[in-house]
Parts: C-alpha cells; structure tokens; sequence
C-alpha cells in the first residue's frame, strides 16, 4: 500500500496538535481515511515520538493492514475513528483530544451552546455533549455517533472531545477553533451572564456561512 502522502500529513497534524497545546503525551490520537479503512496513532503515542512511519494502517473491523510495524496496534479509541468513518461519508480526518477547554466544559457535562455565531462552523446551533461512557469502547463510539447527529464535533463528558473534517488542515482549523470557542465560552461565563444568539441569528450565521463557503465571503 503506497501510503506515504497520508502518513506524512497525520504526522504532521499529530504533531501541529502538539505543539499548540492540544494533545499532550498519549491522551489523544488523530486518524485519516484510506481506501482500506483507515491511517491511525498508535496506542501509547505521542505527538513529539510518533513519526509517519509509526502510524498504522487498519480496517474498519480494527484489524491490522499491511505496512504497520511489527506488534504495533491501533488507539485504543479506533472503535470511535471507525464508526465515525463508516458512517460519515464526509469524514476524511478525525481528531480525538482531551484539550484544556473542551475538557474542562465536557467536565461539566454541558454543550457548547450559541454564544458565537463560530459555533456554526460545526454545523449546527451547538456543540453537543455526549454522556460519559468508557473510554475505549464500541459504546463510546455509539454515544459520540448520537453527539455528532447533524455536527462535525462534539464534546465527550468527563473525557475530551472529538472531530471530523474533509482534511488534515481542515481538522487541525477545526481542532484549533473548537478549542478557542470553548475557552471564550468559559471565560465570558466567568464573568457574568451570557447573551445566546436567537433562532433566528443562528439561522443568519448559517446561511452567511454557505455563501463564505461557496466564496462569495
């Protein structure tokens, strides 16, 4: 399998992650899709000891494809990567981290509601919060399929949070995003109460965003 294009761009949004403060040592892993499932960190890595050639390539099922080092196995949250990619068709790049601020709000069991009209960047008026369920497990992955209904991300209680985008650079904006919205949302909270944008105001934001998006921003 010539994977040497995709390896190089995970390795470099694992490390960017890093470097940005997002993913410290092993508590998160990133994936792409390839044509066999997909491209995935190893368990135990990390962003500043895991190069291109250390990720491994899996199926959807969990298994081991051809190209992997020798006893090297998949994160433990491949479970969550793959059912995001066997059902998302527009996933093409997962992130799974526990970053400060999302971490710090998924603590508190609570979503990330409409206090900026960036939130739209997600796809819908929120940024959900999953229940709290084992790390690691098909049940975890279900509960973050529910949390990402209509959205690209979501936050996993008492856990971190979890996304999807069409690329390596778009996750590593959309990491970066999430992360900023959440730590502005805690800071403005912090300081008194908030104004949530309407119905009707987040519905603007999203039909402006189709327009930016289609670049007539």
């Amino acid at each position: 399998m010539d994977d040497g294009e995709p390896r190089q761009a995970l390795a470099e949004l694992y490390r960017a992650l890093g470097r940005h403060g997002l993913i410290a040592g092993s508590s998160g892993n990133v994936s792409l899709r390839i044509p066999e499932g997909m491209l995935i960190t190893p368990s135990g890595g990390s962003p500043d000891s895991t190069g291109g050639e250390a990720l491994v390539p899996a199926r959807l099922d969990g298994s081991v494809l051809g190209g992997a080092q020798p006893g090297a196995v998949p994160s433990s949250e491949w479970h969550m990567h793959a059912r995001i990619y066997g059902d998302r068709a527009d996933a093409q790049c997962i992130v799974h981290a526990h970053s400060d601020a999302c971490t710090a709000l998924a603590c508190l069991g609570e979503r990330l509601p409409p206090f900026h009209y960036m939130i739209a960047n997600f796809g819908g008026d929120d940024v959900r919060c999953a229940p709290y369920v084992t790390f690691g497990t098909e049940a975890l992955a279900a509960a973050a399929m529910r949390a990402l209904e209509g959205r690209s991300a979501c936050l996993l209680a008492n856990h971190g949070m979890v996304l999807h985008a069409g690329s390596a650079a778009g996750a590593l904006r959309s990491a970066l995003l999430l992360e900023s919205l959440a730590r502005q949302y805690l800071l403005a909270r912090a300081a008194g109460p908030l104004r949530l944008l309407t119905d009707a105001e987040m519905r603007d934001a999203h039909i402006r965003f189709r327009s930016y998006d289609a670049g007539l921003g």
